[in-house]
């Protein structure tokens, strides 16, 4: 889930780091390490150093495909919210994305889910010239997006289960790799995340999108629209860089979703058009020839 009214939340968010006192130096963009700062507090048992681990491991199987984004920020600044996960579009007094994560413990599979789906947000709000990017508050193609979180958090854990195999941000972390397939693979066995039985995704896009369109964060629907989506990110990560020009385009609240993929096609490097094309074609959609928005 993504803020977009989060004035006070953003208030109290700076006054905290203003006050407490973090020393990490941030690394070199040409380094590629997610830098990651971490307020303990509600986190409950989960050490910081573990936190950032999982955290790093959990948006590296995405940020790697990504070679030629950058963020100008200098890192994230991670926090516990109570009720959800956010990322905030207002960053912290010293220029920070902010993301909260609803966990608390040891629950690596499911720090792994949440920041997945966060970092992805801030791919397509924060990243490049993140100036030029489409920050309206709520629009009919919004549930887009949430679906394609829901599909990174799907596609990273499915990753991490593989990495952690051998490679584990701790030799004796081995063992939780099956943890974090299976935590994907439950919430993709769930029978309300999963097409009804003997309907096609055609016609229950064409049912469920009116609904979409008015209420985006449908949770249960945005992980069946992921479950459509994980196949062509698995077979062509490089599309996850394509995401961070989603958001290049007309400011049309109400534009069609052949509109919105239009666009994002024309406004993309002509190197990620070709995955545009597949991914729109998920959605039965044929992408028009259009011009580059004006910037």
């Amino acid at each position: 889930m993504i803020a977009r009214h989060v004035f006070i939340a953003t208030l109290l968010l700076t006054a905290l780091s203003a006050v407490s006192g973090w020393a990490e130096t941030p690394v070199a963009v040409a380094n590629r390490k997610l830098v990651l700062r971490v307020r303990m507090s509600g986190f409950g048992g989960a050490s910081e150093a573990d936190i950032k681990a999982v955290l790093r491991s959990a948006g590296g199987e995405i940020w790697k495909h990504c070679p030629n984004t950058r963020f100008e920020q200098p890192g994230f600044e991670i926090y516990h919210n109570d009720k959800y996960p956010i990322t905030h579009f207002d960053p912290s007094r010293d220029g920070w994305i902010v993301i909260g994560l609803a966990v608390e413990g040891n629950l690596w599979a499911r720090f792994s889910f949440q920041f997945a789906h966060e970092f992805t947000h801030a791919l397509m709000d924060h990243s490049n010239d993140s100036r030029k990017l489409w920050h309206e508050p709520e629009h009919s193609n919004q549930w887009l997006e949430e679906s394609i979180c829901e599909t990174a958090s799907l596609f990273s854990l499915r990753a991490m289960g593989q990495a952690w195999k051998t490679n584990p941000p701790y030799p004796n972390w081995k063992d939780y790799a099956p943890a974090l397939t299976k935590y994907a693979q439950e919430r993709m066995d769930n029978p309300k995340q999963r097409l009804p039985v003997g309907t096609t995704f055609a016609a229950w896009f064409a049912a469920e999108e009116p609904g979409l369109r008015k209420a985006c964060a449908q949770r249960e629907k945005n992980t069946i629209i992921a479950q459509q989506l994980l196949p062509l990110f698995e077979a062509e990560p490089t599309g996850w860089e394509a995401i961070t020009t989603l958001k290049l385009g007309s400011r049309d609240t109400d534009k069609t979703l052949a509109k919105h993929l239009s666009e994002w096609h024309a406004n993309a490097p002509a190197t990620q058009r070709p995955f545009i094309v597949r991914f729109a074609t998920v959605f039965g959609v044929k992408i028009q020839t259009l011009p580059v928005t004006a910037r």
